[in-house]
């Protein structure tokens, strides 16, 4: 987060330097407000090429065993940019490391999932599931260690998920 400041920093610092380079060029015409204004801008700039490469970031990182089985792009009103071009801010990660059958039977396997989102300090949550992988039932696996009923959902037959771990 430091590093993250300070290189906006830096990019506001030559946004404004080109802006002085083009005053200087013309020979003081230009409007002194040009510096503040590519100042800004240049932070902007900054800002928004980092929100955008967030996820290819994310995915450099993580370890070899995990998989991106999903992601989720979305707009904000506070980024309107992000209406023309949405940008993903949530993904959710399959640790394969963590795959192994399930005492329920042999057909069922259990996996950890983590879910990423993009946030400026960075929000993981993670848990265990279970896949019942003949009927494609997809069940979370409370603290307590038991399958918890009230969280079953059916994958569909192309889901990334469901082709990662029962494959």
């Amino acid at each position: 987060m430091l590093w993250n400041f300070i290189a906006t920093i830096i990019c506001g610092l030559g946004a404004a330097g080109i802006a002085m380079s083009i005053r200087v060029i013309t020979r003081k015409r230009a409007p002194r407000w040009l510096i503040p204004v590519f100042a800004g801008l240049g932070m902007m700039a900054f800002q928004i090429y980092m929100e955008y490469n967030w996820h290819e970031q994310m995915t450099r990182r993580l370890p070899e065993a995990a998989v991106v089985v999903s992601t989720e792009a979305s707009a904000e009103f506070w980024r309107p940019w992000s209406f023309f071009v949405p940008q993903i801010n949530r993904m959710t990660v399959l640790d394969r490391a963590s795959l192994q059958p399930a005492p329920a039977g042999p057909d069922t396997l259990e996996f950890m999932l983590y879910h990423f989102r993009q946030t400026y300090g960075g929000r993981v949550s993670h848990g265990r599931w279970l896949l019942h992988c003949p009927t494609r039932e997809l069940v979370a696996v409370s603290e307590s260690g038991q399958p918890d009923p009230g969280q079953v959902r059916r994958l569909s037959q192309d889901d990334r998920l469901f082709q990662e771990v029962c494959r």
